[in-house]
């Protein structure tokens, strides 16, 4: 087995010419303020997601709370159209939130499942508007494929139903994209345990980013921290190559012969 480990033992994620060291996004849609700061330094996180209307909202501003040099991530939650996403996306511009957007659209309220046809029209609109478009899809290659040529830097396929910590429901679809899409695959919502991101990750998924799995922990922090560890074995084991897996029978560890050739000698 060859090792996937770069030449030059670099490995950052690359997102629109940017490059992060982490591969953990930081959702924070459901914190209380007061942990956000907690959870991003437990993490690692170097890109946290945020929801333009909780950045507007209320006396106390969500950004106050993010440390200084994270990469802010606004999504166009709430929206139900192509237009309104990128209505929001560039409002989230002119607000100083910079030029990453994760494209949200979503029309079904009981599922929450991602309109697709609707999210290439966004992504095509805002990467030519200049903005580093990462869309939220549901796992389908052809989909997959038309949001890379509408000009995506990456796709955030759905593991399971978002919010509902369920964990990689779509695991074989999600490896379709591994294997066939050349920018970043980035698994987003329901991922709702360490280990279901470890395994993301051995699958050769470039990012995870998790929210509600963090969020609703009795220690927060711990598993903001018990994720990132998580994470990083998974990129670990995956760049190391994963040794062969057998559909039949077993193969020995250790010799068994040879070893009693001297006995009684």
């Amino acid at each position: 087995m060859t090792s996937n480990t770069p030449a030059n033992g670099a490995d950052p994620l690359v997102l629109g010419g940017h490059q992060f060291t982490s591969r953990f996004i930081l959702g924070s849609g459901k914190y209380n303020l007061d942990l956000i700061r907690a959870a991003v330094e437990q993490a690692g996180a170097q890109i946290v997601t945020l929801a333009l209307r909780r950045a507007t909202a209320g006396a106390e501003n969500i950004l106050d709370y993010i440390p200084a040099g994270v990469t802010l991530l606004p999504n166009t939650s709430g929206a139900r159209t192509a237009e309104e996403a990128v209505r929001i996306a560039r409002l989230s511009r002119e607000l100083g939130c910079g030029d990453f957007v994760k494209v949200e659209v979503i029309r079904d309220t009981r599922y929450l499942l991602p309109d697709n046809h609707e999210t290439i029209l966004a992504t095509r609109t805002l990467a030519a508007d200049g903005f580093v478009v990462l869309p939220y899809m549901h796992p389908d290659l052809n989909v997959a494929r038309d949001l890379v040529d509408a000009g995506a830097a990456a796709v955030m396929p759905l593991a399971a139903p978002i919010g509902s910590n369920r964990g990689l429901s779509t695991r074989d679809f999600i490896q379709i994209l591994v294997d066939e899409i050349d920018v970043p695959i980035i698994v987003d919502a329901g991922i709702g345990r360490p280990s279901q991101a470890c395994e993301a990750i051995e699958m050769g998924v470039a990012a995870i980013m998790a929210n509600t799995a963090i969020a609703t922990a009795a220690d927060l922090p711990r598993m903001a921290g018990a994720f990132r560890g998580a994470i990083e074995a998974g990129r670990a084991a995956y760049l190391a190559g994963p040794g062969r897996v057998l559909e039949r029978g077993g193969a020995a560890s250790s010799p068994l012969t040879g070893f009693l050739a001297e006995v009684g000698a």
